[in-house]
């Protein structure tokens, strides 16, 4: 048997230096992370794109839902009921503060005072009858004696008219000299005897007629030096005692439809009305004062009167009546129940009313949710 051999031949191989072996084991991870790089950049630009049109999508979604899709509101409701109370309670002007328990409220008293004076005609008439007066000197040429004259003494001028002394006068007597009886003199004053203007005369020469058929007629006379004043006879107006009480019932009756007029004015003035509760029907309206400026029989054409009015009536505060509600409605809820003030409502009736007495009973009614 032939020897034979086996022998296995294989391609040489060229081996590489370790060096060319690190430059390519070095150089593939390189490679690798270039591509990675890569793949990790674009991702995030991908996802703000993405996230950019979603935003925009939601924004514009939202403005379209807002303008055309219906829109729902909810309320939520507390669950309530309605407390109702009825209350009998005295407003009085005395009473200074609220008082549940007694059921007494303040009340206010309102007042308006007027006062008129007006002039008034005189309806009566009268004839008026006046003497004429004046003064007048009277002389003794008749002694050196004085002379007394009576009261009424009659001196009659020269045209007849007569006038009189009002009291008694004594005429001083005359005095010589040198040989001459100088005549005593006094002035008085006389009244003519009848009333009228025909007595208002002159100046002119006086006589006694008391001593006519004696030698004293010549030797006692007068003489006036202005004219006599004051005489006269006429018809004049005069105040009766029905016009003083025509002016009387007018001018009160005006007084007292002022006041009240005025008292009225200021409670239905907006202002008012929204702080006070009122009863405009309820006024206590009466005169103070009245007084004529003349007497009766008082002889002129016209004359004063004077009167004046006082009216009042009471007034309530719509918070204290509203307070005085509250406070009630509290003492009827428990204490886990809560009062709604702005659904509380008031309502009220005159009962009894005293304007003498400055009070009032009302009837109150009071309803609120709790």
């Amino acid at each position: 048997m032939d020897n034979k051999k086996v022998i296995d031949i294989l391609p040489p191989i060229k081996k590489e230096s370790k060096k060319e072996m690190s430059v390519s084991l070095a150089v593939k991870p390189v490679v690798k992370k270039e591509l990675k790089e890569r793949e990790i950049s674009s991702k995030p630009s991908f996802f703000k794109k993405s996230l950019f049109f979603l935003l925009l999508i939601l924004i514009f979604g939202s403005v379209a839902a807002y303008f055309y899709l219906p829109q729902a509101e909810i309320i939520i409701t507390p669950k309530t009921k309605i407390i109702d109370l009825e209350k009998q309670l005295l407003a009085d002007n005395e009473v200074k503060e609220i008082n549940v328990k007694d059921g007494l409220i303040p009340a206010q008293v309102l007042q308006k005072e007027k006062s008129l004076v007006n002039v008034f005609p005189a309806s009566g008439q009268i004839v008026k009858e006046e003497r004429a007066k004046g003064l007048i000197k009277v002389y003794n040429e008749y002694s050196t004696s004085p002379q007394v004259l009576v009261a009424k003494t009659r001196f009659v001028s020269a045209e007849g008219k007569v006038f009189r002394t009002p009291v008694a006068v004594t005429v001083p007597g005359g005095t010589y000299e040198k040989g001459k009886l100088i005549p005593g003199e006094i002035e008085i004053e006389v009244v003519a005897d009848e009333p009228g203007p025909e007595y208002n005369i002159g100046p002119t020469t006086f006589s006694i007629p008391g001593f006519a058929g004696t030698a004293k007629y010549t030797k006692f006379y007068a003489k006036s030096f202005q004219p006599m004043s004051g005489g006269l006879k006429e018809t004049v107006p005069q105040v009766t005692e029905d016009d003083l009480k025509k002016a009387e019932e007018t001018l009160t009756q005006q007084a007292q439809q002022d006041c009240e007029n005025l008292l009225k004015q200021d409670l239905q003035t907006a202002a008012f009305s929204e702080k006070f509760y009122y009863f405009p029907e309820q006024i206590k309206n009466e005169i103070i004062e009245k007084m004529p400026l003349v007497l009766n029989k008082d002889q002129v054409a016209e004359f004063k009167y004077q009167a004046k009015a006082r009216c009042e009536t009471l007034i309530i505060e719509k918070e204290v009546l509203k307070n005085f509600a509250r406070q009630i409605i509290k003492q009827q809820i428990s204490a886990e129940e809560e009062l709604f003030e702005d659904g509380l409502k008031i309502d009220y009736s005159l009962k009894e009313i005293n304007l003498n007495e400055g009070k009032v009973v009302l009837i109150l009614k009071s309803s609120a949710p709790i």
